[in-house]
């Protein structure tokens, strides 16, 4: 198993696999590994020869410096996860200086208004960090796939847009959110809630659930209408939002159209950590 902190290490490693034609996988995460991030990784091991997974906590994407500061850094116990799914992954473990060069600054993207809906709403900026040090990371590894939760579904929506707008020869390739068996969404922000409140956060993915088999039937202000009295009646959570929204461009749905793909996004607070998750509703 191969630890590089360098983009010279890297390329160096990675020149190899290029000259022989071999595919390269990359799996980008902000490291506190969990099961989502082994089933993208898994995924890439089944189709690639080389496999290199990133672990870098962003400061450009933090709009919260107090969240950027409490974010898990658990690099250690991270290797020995990875590891013990296969001992042929590359870590990339950068230093902030050494991704960006002394100047953590976003660039400015234009993601044709995906990036102003739902967390671009809450977050301004947040998309723009995304879109930095995940073509910085494009660039560097020449990836031939990508590999994206669906847990952050705008986000995997934004990676798709950056890659055809500036025509990044790369594959993009959605998971499926990985989930435990009683629905809780895999998430490194977990690790900051307590056992208890791992326990009531199974409420998302159910609410979720309700809301799907009502979608069915009832009209979008029915569904919405039931979501927002299911938080009233719990006190553990604070609801931030939820919305309905069109997968293709995330814009929040108002009336149902033949031919569309639908999605359920919630964002919740428990014991002050913000959870999100989501579901198709096709």
């Amino acid at each position: 198993m191969f630890l590089f902190s360098t983009k010279a290490e890297l390329q160096a490693y990675l020149e190899t696999f290029r000259k022989g034609n071999q595919a390269v996988g990359l799996v980008p995460t902000m490291g506190a590994i969990h099961n989502g991030h082994l089933s993208l990784m898994k995924q890439s091991l089944e189709q690639n020869d080389c496999t290199v997974v990133s672990i870098f906590v962003n400061p450009t994407q933090f709009n919260n410096a107090e969240d950027l500061e409490k974010y898990p850094r658990t690099l250690e116990r991270d290797m020995e996860i990875i590891k013990s799914l296969s001992d042929k992954i590359v870590v990339f473990a950068p230093s902030v200086d050494e991704m960006y060069e002394g100047n953590a600054k976003a660039a400015i993207f234009d993601f044709d208004g995906l990036e102003h809906e739902m967390e671009g709403a809450q977050r301004p900026g947040h998309f723009d960090g995304v879109g930095t040090i995940v073509k910085k990371l494009f660039e560097l590894v020449l990836p031939n796939k990508a590999y994206f939760g669906e847990k952050d579904f705008q986000q995997l929506q934004i990676i798709r847009k950056m890659v055809a707008k500036e025509a990044i020869p790369v594959e993009i390739v959605g998971v499926n959110i990985f989930r435990a068996a009683d629905g809780l969404a895999m998430s490194s922000r977990n690790e900051r809630v307590s056992g208890q409140g791992l326990e009531e956060a199974t409420f998302l993915y159910k609410t979720l659930k309700q809301a799907k088999e009502l979608f069915q039937t009832q009209e979008i202000e029915k569904v919405n209408q039931f979501v927002e009295n299911q938080f009233k009646n719990n006190s553990n959570f604070d609801l931030e939002y939820f919305t309905i929204a069109d997968e293709e461009t995330l814009k929040t749905a108002v009336n149902k159209e033949k031919g569309h793909l639908y999605r359920g996004f919630l964002v919740a607070h428990i014991e002050g950590v913000r959870l999100i998750d989501n579901l198709s509703f096709n």
